[in-house]
């Protein structure tokens, strides 16, 4: 069974939603039947990096709200995600395009490393105050995944794994996806959100008895 994850690193939902996927894959009595595949979209694909600028008042620009309703609704964020075992520091997160890092993933992947490589750029982003659009920062990420890191360089200056995330991104627009984290499992059954283990364990079952049948 193939499961699809639509997912931006911008996104507290999709890193979140990533977890509690895990959780139910890991009780799923199925799970060495299941193929993850990680799909790239941008929520700001136009988005300028600026370290100089608090992700509270980003926020409060873009979204047009007050920085002590982005705060209350960070802290929520923050609150919730501590319950799954995450540490967010939204005080430490840089301001930051995300297509560089969305191009390590995919380089990743040919190794079979997206995964690992979504986990360590996620915990980077929101938890570390790391840069994902610094290239040295991604590089130090390939190099703990053991990657070829010449080739990444070289995918960087050629395109053709930021070809790779715009295609994915694509695809979820002919899809209708609007929202991530978003989850197809098998193109049967899709789950949107950052939804409780036990939607996600449920969908699992779900889509592996309709395989069967």
């Amino acid at each position: 069974m193939k499961v699809e994850i639509w997912s931006d690193i911008m996104c507290p939902f999709c890193y979140m939603g990533k977890r509690l996927f895990e959780e139910a894959l890991e009780e799923f009595a199925h799970k060495d039947k299941v193929m993850v595949e990680w799909k790239s979209f941008l929520l700001s694909p136009e988005l300028k990096t600026n370290p100089s600028i608090s992700l509270t008042d980003h926020l409060s620009q873009s979204k047009g709200m007050s920085p002590h309703d982005v705060e209350h609704m960070t802290g929520n964020i923050v609150a919730r995600a501590k319950t799954i075992g995450l540490d967010f520091q939204f005080d430490k997160v840089v301001v930051a395009n995300t297509i560089k890092a969305h191009a390590l993933i995919k380089f990743a992947q040919e190794e079979g490393k997206d995964n690992e490589a979504y986990e360590l750029i996620f915990k980077g982003y929101f938890c570390e105050g790391k840069n994902v659009d610094d290239l040295e920062t991604l590089l130090d990420i390939a190099k703990s995944l053991d990657l070829n890191i010449e080739k990444f360089k070289e995918g960087l200056e050629n395109k053709s794994y930021e070809l790779k995330v715009f295609n994915d991104y694509k695809e979820a627009q002919g899809l209708g996806i609007q929202g991530v984290p978003f989850f197809v499992l098998d193109r049967k059954l899709a789950v949107s959100g950052a939804q409780a283990k036990e939607t996600f364990l449920g969908a699992l079952n779900q889509a592996f008895k309709s395989d069967q049948l």
